[in-house]
């Protein structure tokens, strides 16, 4: 099968390799039929997840149609179309049991980091039964490739961490995919202004037609002094840092009000200063998150009802064979436009 290879920072190849096998009863094959490109993997060939060694096949995301079944598997069986999670849960270790399947011991994020992932034609998924969501009759494939990683980071990371209400003043850091899911599932909670920031104005276009009532593009370096003019001086409910580097975490210290909250959704592979000694005081709550996909099952459905179109955020398709291309089109998004890249297998 064709495969697309991490080798160390900087470098990535398309290869031959072989197709998976089953290793134990609770796995299944998957054979993909479209899957895409997260920041995260942008993240692992910067060399900014060391934990991710070369030679391992990319992706965590991915629609496809189960090819053979484990015989331990009983919730899915051959031909069944299926959406994968990013997160592999066993669904019984204690972290499972407490909701947080990101830290299962035998799972969490694994596919396209400790194993081969779903930029390829097949792929193997441990914890079937529990890590993977049947697709529902007459759905949109290519939207429902958002629900594997990208909607319920944004959410769990973002909104839910960030515990945005009714009313509330949100600041989203960061207009790429992440920071727009976000955007799209805070307004579930129907917050009173959702401000967003970015260097591209294209993206912060983007923003202001899927629901943002401010957008500020930070190349000035005004954006605190800017969210402050629009909050009457007083910063924000709930800052999401959906970039992760040093200076748009710095800016979401700089956004937050007093009483608020800076809920981290970025990658980060460099230390960031955090400014205790202006924060201290303020009741502010800073929470970190590995996304578990606990909300996966209620994404679904507001996807399937209508009321959540992910498929938005599509902004360009390429083939299995393409995805070098793909990776190029995604790693330079302020002059290609990209969003979301769709790879068909």
């Amino acid at each position: 099968m064709k495969a697309l290879v991490y080798h160390g920072p900087g470098h990535r190849s398309l290869e031959d390799r072989a197709k998976p096998d089953l290793r134990a009863a609770g796995d299944a094959i998957v054979k993909i039929t479209k899957t895409t490109i997260c920041g995260t993997d942008l993240h692992i060939l910067r060399g900014d997840v060391p934990t991710c060694a070369p030679g391992r096949t990319l992706g965590h995301e991915g629609v496809g149609v189960v090819d053979t079944t484990g015989t331990g598997v009983t919730a899915f069986r051959p031909g069944d179309r299926v959406l994968i999670s990013c997160i592999s849960a066993c669904g019984k270790c204690a972290y499972c049991r407490r909701g947080m399947y990101s830290h299962c011991t035998t799972g969490g994020w694994i596919l396209g980091h400790t194993i081969d992932g779903t930029q390829a034609e097949y792929v193997r998924i441990p914890h079937a039964d529990t890590s993977l969501y049947p697709i529902p009759p007459r759905a949109d494939e290519e939207g429902l490739v958002m629900l594997s990683d990208i909607l319920p980071t944004g959410f769990e990371c973002g909104v839910l961490n960030g515990k945005v209400e009714p009313g509330a003043t949100v600041a989203i850091v960061g207009a790429g995919p992440i920071g727009l899911a976000a955007l799209l599932t805070a307004q579930f909670y129907s917050p009173g202004d959702l401000i967003v920031i970015d260097l591209d104005d294209k993206r912060l276009d983007v923003a202001r037609r899927l629901g943002a009532t401010h957008t500020i593009n930070s190349s000035d370096g005004r954006a605190a002094e800017k969210v402050r003019t629009l909050t009457a001086d007083r910063g924000v409910d709930t800052a999401i840092e959906a970039v992760g580097v040093p200076a748009t975490f710095l800016l979401c210290e700089d956004l937050v009000a007093p009483g608020g909250t800076i809920a981290n959704i970025g990658v980060h592979g460099a230390k960031v200063d955090l400014h205790l000694e202006r924060l201290w005081s303020a009741n502010i709550t800073i929470t970190t998150r590995l996304v578990d996909t606990v909300t996966t099952p209620m994404l679904l459905k507001t996807v399937h009802s209508r009321k959540l179109d992910p498929a938005r955020l599509i902004t360009h398709r390429f083939r299995l064979d393409e995805i070098l291309d793909a990776y190029k089109t995604f790693e330079h998004a302020t002059s290609t436009g990209a969003l979301k890249v769709i790879i068909e297998a």
